[in-house]
């Protein structure tokens, strides 16, 4: 079968080391590699699987691995994307992959997340039942890439060193408001005010399951009067803010809305205003976002590339005062994720089904292997309308860590707990 002859070509180039065996629906059995580590065994039920894998693997390797049409018998799914992609980092030259991309980012040039599409968009993933996020995220449900400023950090240490990170970069003082774009279950805003001593926090969010938890948050934690979370799109919201912080949300705004976005914040930010932007981004050449991801877990979403946002950066009259960029720390944060789901994948199934299982596990895996083998990075981009109001120097994230880090012995977060 010429899917066969593809598939063989195709295993044959990218696995170099390790080892992969590949089962036909015929029963045909190849062997690729050099016979090591990892060892990874799969097979295809049916024909049409075969066909559809070399017609769009970017968009079918999800989709037959979930409906169980691609089943790996040894090994688990991130040992096969690590063959497939250690090496080659995802350019399959002998698939039509690189005419599909072409096409799909002139849809993606096109395609606008009004605030409808949005809120939409917002709650095929965020509103999905809360005891499942319980299960593989840290105490305070952080689902953005943690920050490991030491090896032997616990997932838990290392988010609370992310928002610390951030933190110091924002430059927060007492009496300070703060606008918290995308404020997910409120564990941002709330360090902001406990920690960082802002005098009020407006985290704005489009998940109505996020914003019943952070209001919870925010009153037991006895911040009510300083921390406010509203279901509101950005776009909408109104007044000045001192600083400005956006985490993980950024990815989902679209290509075609970038404009808009940094126009909204710049509006939205004081003459003497800080922002700080953490986002997913790539450092390669502009390319959209993985379509069976697209489809599957985040609809909308688009992963920049600098070349993208600056140009928009500019445009709106911000200028960009420190960019870092945090390259494997987003790698160990879904291998711990991944590795929490896992153990947890009975309570998993206690909430959804087996599909669902696979589909996720897919989903972290892929993520994981974009941070581990491709290009997937993450920017924190700080921006301001003035070339004044941060430091000349970057020694003053050091000294505001250690004051912050002070300043969390003092003050007792509130925990989420773990639930099933």
């Amino acid at each position: 079968m010429l899917s066969e002859k593809i598939l063989v070509a195709a295993f044959t180039r990218a696995v170099k080391r390790g080892t992969l065996k590949m089962t036909t629906a015929k029963g045909q059995e190849f062997t690729f590699g050099d016979g090591g580590l990892p060892d990874v065994a799969i097979r295809f039920t049916d024909n049409a699987a075969q066909t559809a894998l070399c017609l769009h693997p970017e968009l079918k390797l999800g989709e037959l691995y979930t409906d169980g049409r691609l089943v790996i018998e040894k090994g688990d799914i991130l040992s096969l994307l690590q063959l497939l992609l250690q090496d080659t980092h995802g350019a399959f030259d002998e698939l039509p992959l690189h005419r599909l991309r072409k096409i799909r980012h002139w849809l993606t040039l096109r395609g606008e997340n009004d605030a409808h599409r949005s809120k939409r968009n917002v709650a095929h993933h965020y509103d999905l039942d809360g005891r499942l996020y319980s299960l593989f995220l840290d105490s305070d449900k952080q689902y953005s890439c943690a920050y490991f400023d030491r090896p032997d950090a616990s997932l838990e240490e290392a988010q609370g060193a992310k928002k610390r990170h951030i933190a110091a970069k924002l430059l927060v003082e007492p009496g300070h408001s703060v606008l918290d774009i995308g404020s997910g279950w409120g564990g941002m805003g709330l360090y902001l005010a406990r920690a960082a001593g802002a005098g009020s926090v407006k985290g704005v969010t489009l998940s109505e399951e996020q914003l019943e938890v952070s209001r919870k948050r925010a009153s037991a934690a006895g911040l009510g009067e300083r921390v406010r979370f509203e279901l509101e799109d950005y776009r909408a919201t109104a007044g000045s803010f001192d600083r400005i912080v956006s985490v993980g949300m950024f990815e989902h705004v679209g290509l075609a809305s970038y404009d808009e976005y940094f126009r909204t914040c710049r509006k939205l930010l004081r003459d003497d205003g800080v922002m700080l932007l953490h986002t997913i981004g790539r450092t390669g050449a502009p390319y959209p976002t993985n379509p069976w991801i697209t489809r599957y877990i985040f609809p909308g979403g688009h992963l920049p590339t600098l070349s993208e946002m600056m140009p928009a950066i500019e445009r709106a009259g911000l200028m960009v005062t420190d960019i870092e960029i945090l390259r494997l720390h987003y790698a160990y944060t879904l291998q711990a994720w991944r590795e929490r789901f896992r153990a947890h994948r009975e309570e998993v199934l206690k909430l959804y089904d087996e599909r669902f299982c696979r589909m996720w596990e897919c989903y972290l895996a892929m993520s994981e292997s974009a941070f581990r083998w491709q290009d997937a990075v993450v920017f924190q981009v700080q921006l301001a309308k003035r070339n004044d109001v941060v430091p000349m120097t970057r020694d003053y994230i050091a000294e505001r860590e250690a004051a912050l880090r002070e300043a969390e012995s003092r003050s007792k977060p509130v925990e989420l707990k773990r639930s099933a």
